[in-house]
């Protein structure tokens, strides 16, 4: 019989023949969590997912909402400073996701960000990031219902008022958002994810088909006005580059499935499998689109390709749109729920008091996230700035933190380490500027928004689709 790997605290670190049963059964061996506590067959099975299925959750959090507005972004910068930008983005996340990794495997305790925050900062950390990370995920849950009112207009020819369609997300969100573990929600995402793949796809195809996209004149010859680089004002560009920070803003959910892999030791396969599709789909999806629509692409870029392409491409996505909204109310609802009840019995088994907590908190997160669907209904404002004011800082600036913590008072200062505190300055410093210059942009586009429509746009009934 093997013996399973041990941290210092005695939690099994990652699970062999030897302590895990058939799917969804745990073992004596396997019955203590550094995070979830005693997990019993009396209740939910915290960790269930394996490394296939991580990488497919990880997708989830991050295509879905992000790559519908990466050729608008495009429009906003040209296609040569997209590219590099987006690439740059992506070189960054990567680097700090894959921090996430090794940092869950030396700290085995840790749950969400906010436990990263009070390592770093003490408690004014736990209770800065924990709020960050609720507010993130929140306001994310908001544009996966606002995208999905915009995906049922588009199909139904704004069939009733756009405010009901906003109140069904947030009913579908809250029901499926409360299957309990995210080993139960997994098959959910490979559905939304094949369907917003295909999706894209569809449009991808049709706007290289089409004659013109669906925004631009109807007559006279038509040639796409697309930019090599784009000379736009200063909040345009900021907030096209953190539009794509959010394109790539799945890392604080990370933590959490970290949590819940059978073997975290497989994290790293799992992140860079996700990562290379994602980043590939992106400036395939982004160039283009943004090729052939120029700075006629629509926003959500789904509504680039004309009437019948658009329904056609909806229906594909809204199951897509779905399992990224129900994804991001149960990462929120989880982190709460966990923040409640750890260390008590009633984490892990089914009894009232678990029920009811749970329950509860994926009805705050969904109902708060119903609300800001309503107020800020312009899909693109809402995604620029949850991207500059929440994303930036929770994917740059705690991993740069964590890799300072766990390597500051190493002996061996070589070269390497000295490179690695620069990188770790440069993310602090870059973030700290996208965050801070990106909300101006969106906030300045907000603003403009409202006063083109006096203010009319908030919790209204108009087709927020154009169909």
């Amino acid at each position: 019989m093997s013996i399973p790997e041990k941290t210092e605290k005695g939690e099994s670190l990652s699970p062999t023949p030897s302590n895990v049963g058939q799917v969804g059964q745990v073992t004596d061996a396997y019955a203590h969590d550094a995070v979830f506590g005693e997990i019993t067959e009396d209740g939910p099975n915290y960790r269930n997912v394996g490394w296939l299925g991580t990488a497919v959750l990880m997708m989830k959090t991050q295509i879905g909402l992000g790559v519908l507005s990466i050729p608008v972004a495009f429009d906003a910068l040209g296609i040569v400073p997209g590219v590099i930008v987006l690439i740059a983005i992506a070189t960054i996340t990567t680097w700090s996701d894959y921090i996430i990794g090794v940092f869950k495997i030396r700290h085995r305790e840790v749950y969400g960000i906010d436990d990263v925050g009070e390592m770093l900062l003490g408690k004014a950390g736990r209770i800065i990031m924990g709020t960050a990370f609720v507010l993130w995920w929140m306001f994310t849950a908001g544009s996966g219902m606002l995208g999905i009112s915009i995906g049922l207009n588009a199909v139904s020819d704004h069939a009733v008022c756009t405010a009901v369609y906003v109140a069904v997300a947030f009913v579908v969100a809250f029901v499926l958002g409360s299957i309990q573990t995210l080993g139960r929600i997994s098959w959910i995402a490979w559905v939304g994810l094949s369907c917003i793949l295909t999706s894209i796809l569809i449009v991808t195809v049709a706007v290289g088909i089409e004659d013109r996209p669906a925004s631009a004149p109807t007559t006279g010859v038509w040639v796409s006005d697309y930019k090599i680089v784009n000379n736009g004002s200063f909040s345009k560009a900021i907030s096209a580059v953190t539009t794509i920070v959010f394109a790539y803003a799945g890392t604080p959910a990370f933590f959490s499935i970290a949590s819940e892999m059978r073997n975290p030791r497989q994290y790293n396969r799992a992140l860079f499998l996700c990562q290379s599709v994602v980043t590939c789909f992106y400036i395939v999806v982004g160039v283009v689109i943004y090729y052939y629509c120029g700075s006629y692409v629509s926003s959500p870029a789904l509504g680039s390709a004309g009437k019948t392409v658009k329904k056609v491409s909806y229906g594909f996505a809204l199951p897509g749109l779905i399992a990224s909204t129900l994804l991001f109310v149960h990462i929120t609802g989880k982190y709460i729920f966990v923040r409640i009840l750890q260390g008590s019995r009633h984490l892990v088994a089914n009894t009232m008091i678990h029920w009811g907590v749970w329950l509860g908190c994926t009805f705050g997160v969904s109902l708060a996230a119903y609300i800001i669907a309503s107020a800020i209904p312009v899909f693109s404002d809402l995604v620029s700035l949850v991207g500059a004011l929440l994303g930036t800082p929770m994917c740059f600036h705690p991993m740069a933190g964590m890799w300072l913590y766990d390597n500051w008072s190493r002996p061996n200062r070589n070269w390497k380490w000295t490179a690695m505190v620069a990188w770790c300055g440069f993310v602090l410093v870059s973030g700290t500027f996208l965050m801070i210059a990106g909300t101006y942009g969106s906030v300045v586009s907000i603003i403009d928004d409202y006063k083109a429509s006096g203010g009319s746009a908030a919790w209204s009934c108009a087709d927020n689709s154009a169909s």
